[in-house]
């Protein structure tokens, strides 16, 4: 709980109201009651609040006077509720030190203020940096390195080989390190290059869960400094994510694949081996990159969807377009002659 003065002075921004009130909450505009605090950043919903029932809210500046109740006064609410979302967070803390039921070599190295949680699995050479957290049932194979207050949640598993840095968040079921998918054809079948290299997490990266990040042929697959992954996305060997960049559900990188800082890919995306994409790029989702991007801006591709019996129609047309170019460049043809004569 805490009163809307405090808030205001850990937040450091100014508010208008009764600097006792009382916020026991975070709540949607529609949702609040009066112990909670709501926030508007997107126009869409303001009708909302008009009518809406919090205790305070987060607004901007041009709409502090609209606000019909209690409110803190914020250049970026949304990025003020980031923020103020950390001081209602009730996630259980992990005590320090290693649960009986863990297996930690005696090869490996745990700081004393990191958290082992029960079955977790440490190899030799691993070594947990200060205040890190390993939840039940976690993999930590031979030499690899997780940074100060990394959180490692239950049955994340991470290769030999892997580098995590400070303050990361791996979150459950996400693989780090396994093979990349190397094979070269030949005369009986598939033979396997093996993965030589290893995986190098930055500080502040968020990794997803049942996300995947393959461990590199020869040098390391790197993610920088800062970078957000989401759920279920699959990243292949030898891949360089910039810093600040973010990566929606369900996209999918093959190999050697580079992407600059700053960027963001939306939803299903995919991107071709051995493609560069420079910074500050957006991609839209469900756009399949099949080229280098050297330019910053917004990039998609694909079709919107319309109704069933629209696309169909698109699709024929779509199969004509080769024909139709055919006779299009052969009537062109055709007037150019009758111009010569």
């Amino acid at each position: 709980m805490y009163t809307l003065g405090e808030l205001s002075g850990k937040l450091g921004i100014a508010f208008s109201g009764d600097a006792g009130r009382r916020i026991t909450g975070l709540a949607t505009l529609d949702a609040a009651g009066p112990q909670h605090l709501a926030f508007l950043a997107n126009r869409k919903y303001l009708s909302q609040l008009a009518t809406t029932a919090a205790g305070a809210v987060i607004v901007p500046p041009e709409l502090a006077e609209q606000c019909p109740v209690d409110h803190l006064i914020a250049e970026n609410p949304y990025l003020c509720f980031a923020r103020v979302s950390g001081l209602f967070d009730q996630s259980p803390q992990a005590p320090a030190g290693v649960h009986p039921a863990a297996t930690v070599s005696a090869d490996a190295e745990v700081d004393p203020s990191a958290s082992v949680g029960p079955n977790a699995v440490i190899e030799p050479g691993a070594v947990i940096g200060p205040r890190a957290v390993i939840g039940a049932n976690v993999y930590i194979g031979h030499n690899s390195r997780v940074g100060a207050g990394t959180r490692i949640h239950a049955n994340a598993v991470l290769h030999h080989g892997v580098s995590i840095g400070e303050s990361c968040t791996i979150h459950s079921q996400a693989v780090l390190g396994g093979d990349g998918f190397g094979f070269a054809p030949g005369p009986d079948g598939w033979e396997k290059i093996y993965q030589l290299g290893g995986v190098s997490i930055g500080n502040r990266v968020e990794v997803g869960s049942c996300t995947t990040i393959d461990r590199g042929a020869i040098e390391d697959t790197v993610v920088e400094d800062g970078a957000i992954i989401d759920n279920l996305v699959q990243i292949a060997h030898n891949c360089r994510i910039g810093k600040n960049t973010a990566i929606a559900g369900c996209t999918g990188l093959a190999g050697s694949t580079i992407i600059g800082a700053n960027c963001t890919l939306a939803g299903g995306v995919g991107v071709v081996g051995h493609v560069e994409i420079c910074d500050n790029v957006h991609v839209t989702g469900m756009t399949m990159v099949t080229k280098s991007i050297t330019e910053p801006g917004s990039y998609s591709s694909g079709t919107p969807m319309a109704t069933t019996r629209e696309w169909k129609r698109s699709a024929v047309r779509f199969a004509q377009l080769d024909s139709i170019q055919r006779r299009l460049s052969s009537l062109e043809a055709s007037l150019d002659q009758g111009r010569d004569h």
